[in-house]
């Protein structure tokens, strides 16, 4: 106990003494709390983002036994999964995996009839035995069927269950809810259960989620093409069996059943299978690899300043070395001195933890919309384990890295010179220590500067590509209708046009016009399959052509502005009784008809019916314009008009039953303009008052996506490291000047020019910044790579950003080290060998 009790007082006294030798030194200890919260609070705030993406812990159990499973082939992997006949094929014969489930996408546009009206919901259709596959059961009440081995429903088909957020918010968690009629798009289901609090499937879904059983039908019977219906498959592994020997079975089985396909084209494209992870697929590739670079800047950043701090704890240790002579004198072991200046780094490492915190809420909360909008990615900034874990591993790491290595420096100082001088030491180690440190923070920061430049060339590159569309002066409402309650009526002439006219009227309003999506919006896509004639052998150029599919208005080209090629927009003409007619664009064109086809040749083609009477003719051809994404070439299109959409055209469900975006032209200022066009929409309609609107210039600045906000943070954490490196480079060439002032006297007095001393200041600047340079560069090629998905119109190694990032840095440092050299021109010959 005695033992126990001297040890805690001899450290308690350390903490005691650390704290008055910091508290005496305010300057350095806000200096070095400043730097290493910068580089902690980075650092953590990004590790919350990656935690939070791609570290969250699936909500069911053994996730890593849960996999997704397409079948692939000749054109790559399938866009949904498989047909029925193909999965139950699968549940047969596989001995690989435990269990295997199915379900449609997730339907984002379905309305559940509530006491304050209609909320959307996503509800997407699942297999009775979802539920057991991912070994989840309901909270309350039951699942669809309690045995994985069964796909069938049991009569459960008109029933729902709730997810707990639904429960909740849209039945003030009723206890008496099982058993209960909701209405679904205006279809009764009997709720038969609830699921737990946290469970999701799919996995981050946009909206509360409610399942309904799926009802097979004939079309699951069969594998034609065009006629099967394609499921998303989750499979559950077997214990002990890894995905790479369920891929291997699966493969064998596919080959027999890629067999039964009578279509030669089907049969190409079903050939085998793609089983991955399914935690591998809840977050895009390119999302996840633009978290982990811009995780691996924010180490990078945090590193910086533990270098920066390391220097700064070097110099502070050359000031003390007398003290440190004597306490080793009285008796003091190294080991009490090293954990002297352990304790002094521990202290101010956990100062910076505290601001750190304090960056991570407010960086989080400030870049919320932007990490939103380019990583999809929704934040709840609360303390959690995993990252009160993080900080202080952090702060420790930062305490050790900063302090050990000037605690043994001034270790191994000798004891009796430093008694016997009485002074101040230059400190050979010291000064070769800081020059390599500031080396290794100058080539850091070179790494991060040429990443930024990267980015914003990036950007730069960006807004350069033509967008085949004009984006000034037009507001963009979305507006997400309950279609349910238009049952047999047609909202094409009860809503949307007599909604078009009233905008029109407006003041201030040029043009107006409806489409399913604009460019570059959020919407999700309409896709539309083409596939090639069996009796026409000039088809198959078409084979599995997928294009992008636009319901829009005749006023959306005088909106919008695109270009023209051949043939004409839509206009007041089209209508109901008219010819029906569709417009396609260039990209269309090119693939359709083959790259050879003029596009006024093929004003007139038949290609798709709005009816199984009406034939529609291609009467305009647009100029290709950017669609989903900046980066992307235009994909094919294919528009039809709304007017002539009808309750009993084939895509009427898919174009109207889906949101609507209302474009308006305008000269007016959008703050002037959207509250009154937000209170003609809830004249027309009261379900349109919860519309979101936008300008299309923020349409397509949203749309640059993770490149803006990556280029945005590596600002930041560039910027910082560019200040902290060149603080590295002052504080060392200021303490170089300061150690040497007696030489530079006697140089004075033998004669020696001022621009002499300045330049001799400034070469060790300069051999530090080119050295430095030289290795960053080095880290530079190692660093791009990490951003190959994030740049575009720019090389990884491009030579222009690299010399700009170097000649920046060298520009900068060189400014930084005009301080300390004009202050060693400015020293007193008498005075410095008077004070020596």
């Amino acid at each position: 106990m005695r033992i126990s009790s001297g040890i805690f007082r001899s450290i308690s006294a350390d903490f005691s003494h650390a704290f008055r030798q910091l508290r005496k030194s305010p300057g350095f200890s806000l200096s070095v709390i400043v730097t290493l919260a910068i580089g902690i609070g980075a650092s953590a705030a990004m590790f919350t983002v990656v935690d939070q993406v791609l570290l969250r812990r699936l909500p069911y159990p053994e996730p890593q036994q849960l996999v997704q499973i397409k079948e692939s082939g000749k054109n790559g992997p399938a866009r949904w999964g498989a047909p029925f006949p193909d999965i139950k094929e699968w549940h047969e014969r596989s001995r690989t995996l435990s269990s295997i489930a199915f379900h449609t996408n997730d339907e984002p546009t379905s309305f559940l009839e509530g006491n304050s009206g209609p909320v959307q919901v996503n509800t997407p259709r699942v297999s009775a035995n979802l539920f057991s596959t991912l070994e989840v059961q309901p909270a309350m009440g039951r699942g669809f069927n309690d045995s994985a081995d069964s796909f069938e429903n049991n009569g459960d088909r008109n029933t729902a269950i709730l997810s707990d957020t639904v429960w909740r918010d849209g039945f003030g968690a009723d206890p008496n809810i099982l058993g209960k009629v909701i209405k679904v798009n205006g279809s009764s289901y009997t709720i038969i259960g609830v699921m737990p609090r946290g469970f999701q499937f799919p996995f981050n879904p946009e909206k509360p989620q409610i399942w309904i059983p799926i009802a097979l039908g004939e079309s699951d019977q069969t594998r034609a093409k065009n006629a099967a219906h394609e499921y998303r498959i989750i499979a559950r592994l077997r214990n002990d069996v890894d995905a790479n020997a369920a891929t291997a079975e699966l493969k064998v089985i596919q080959a027999d059943v890629a067999k039964q396909y009578t279509d030669p084209t089907a049969r190409e494209n079903a050939t085998s299978v793609e089983v991955q992870l399914y935690s591998d697929t809840v977050v895009a590739g390119d999302i996840k690899k633009g978290l982990l670079a811009l995780l691996a800047a924010s180490g990078l950043l945090w590193l910086i300043a533990c270098v920066n701090v390391t220097s700064l704890m070097l110099a502070r240790a050359a000031v003390r070395q007398r003290e440190i002579a004597v306490r080793a004198a009285l008796g003091a072991s190294n080991w009490r001195i090293m954990r002297q200046l352990g304790i002094e780094g521990l202290l101010l490492s956990v100062a910076a933890s505290l601001v750190g915190a304090g960056l991570i809420i407010a960086g989080l909360g400030l870049f919320a919309r932007e990490l939103a909008i380019g990583f999809n990615i929704q934040l709840t900034i609360t303390p959690n384990p995993i990252l009160i874990f993080v900080l202080v591993g952090l702060t420790v790491v930062s305490a050790v890295i900063s302090s050990l290595w000037p605690s043994l420096v001034a270790t191994k100082a000798p004891i009796t010179p430093l008694l016997k001088e009485g002074g101040l030491q230059g400190g050979g180690r010291h000064q070769l220590a800081r020059r390599v440190l500031v080396l290794s923070q100058v080539a850091m920061s070179l790494a991060l500067l040429t990443c930024c430049g990267l980015l914003l060339r990036t950007i730069f590159a960006l807004r350069q590509v033509p967008l085949g569309f004009k984006t000034d002066h037009v507001i963009v409402a979305d507006m997400v209708i309950p279609a349910y309650k238009f049952d047999q009526r047609n909202m094409t002439t009860e809503l949307y046009q007599p909604l078009v006219e009233r905008v029109e009227q407006m003041p201030g309003v040029q043009a107006a016009s409806l489409t399913t999506a604009v460019p570059l919006g959020k919407r999700f896509p309409i896709l539309l399959s083409f596939a090639p004639d069996e009796h026409d052998p000039e088809s198959a150029r078409i084979e599995n052509l997928v294009v992008q599919f636009r319901a829009v208005g005749p006023g959306l080209q005088r909106v919008l502005g695109f270009r023209m090629l051949a043939g004409r927009f839509f206009n007041e003409g089209d209508t109901p009784g008219s010819e029906p007619v569709v417009v396609v664009n260039r990209a269309f064109v090119k693939e359709y008809f083959g790259g050879k086809r003029d596009p006024k040749g093929t004003i007139g083609e038949e290609l798709l019916s709005y009816d199984k009477h009406k034939l529609a003719h291609i009467v305009g051809v647009i100029d290709d314009e950017r669609q989903a994404s900046i980066m992307e070439p235009s994909r094919p299109e294919v528009d039809v008009c709304i007017p002539q959409i009808t309750p009993k055209s084939g895509f009427y469900q898919v174009a109207e039953g889906l949101a609507m975006n209302l474009a308006v032209r305008t000269e007016r200022a959008p703050s002037a303009f959207i509250p009154e066009l937000r209170a003609a929409l809830r004249n027309a309609r009261p379900e349109l008052a919860g519309s979101t609107f936008t300008t299309m210039d923020q349409v397509v600045d949203d749309s640059y996506g993770n490149q803006r906000i990556a280029a945005l943070l590596l600002q930041i954490f560039s910027g910082s490291a560019l200040l902290l490196c060149v603080a590295g480079l002052y504080s060392l060439l200021a303490y170089l000047v300061t150690q040497r002032t007696r030489e530079m006297g006697i140089r004075f007095a033998l004669g020696a020019q001022r621009r002499q001393v300045i330049w001799l200041v400034m070469r060790q600047a300069v051999q530090i910044l080119v050295v430095g340079s030289a290795a960053g560069l080095v880290a530079s090629y190692f660093a791009t790579r990490m951003l190959a998905t994030l740049i575009f119109g720019v090389k990884p190694y491009d030579g222009l950003t690299l010399g700009a990032a170097s000649v920046l840095l060298v520009a900068i440092g060189l400014g930084a080290a005009c301080i300390p050299a004009r202050r060693a021109a400015r020293i007193n010959p008498t005075e410095a060998l008077r004070a020596e």
